[in-house]
């Protein structure tokens, strides 16, 4: 019995610390803004910037489609502005991205 209330003491003030640590971090504002910044810049750009590439090769293989039927501009926007739009011309840091609750 002494040996499962030693257990069951350690195992309670190692979770009361571990989540008094964590806690803290995931209580500042600014740390999660700047890990959905970081997210934003080093992952979902790139992205954006290679569906941007992608979409200019569909977007040329959808001409001979997309010319007769007077879609060529829509597929333009859709295939290549749009992700190039949300690489580039996007404003950082993204405000839409972070639901404030303000």
């Amino acid at each position: 019995m002494k040996g499962f209330k030693k257990t069951l003491f350690l195992f309670l003030a190692v979770s009361v610390s571990i989540g008094s640590f964590c806690s803290v971090g995931l209580a500042q504002e600014d740390a999660i803004k700047d890990e959905w910044n970081a997210m934003d810049l080093l992952i979902a750009r790139p992205i954006g910037v290679a569906a941007g590439i992608i979409g200019t090769g569909f977007f040329i293989l959808s001409l001979p489609f997309t010319i007769p039927t007077g879609g060529v501009n829509d597929a333009a926007q859709m295939f290549i502005v749009k992700p190039f739009k949300f690489s580039f011309t996007r404003e950082f840091p993204d405000k839409d991205i972070l639901m404030e609750g303000n």
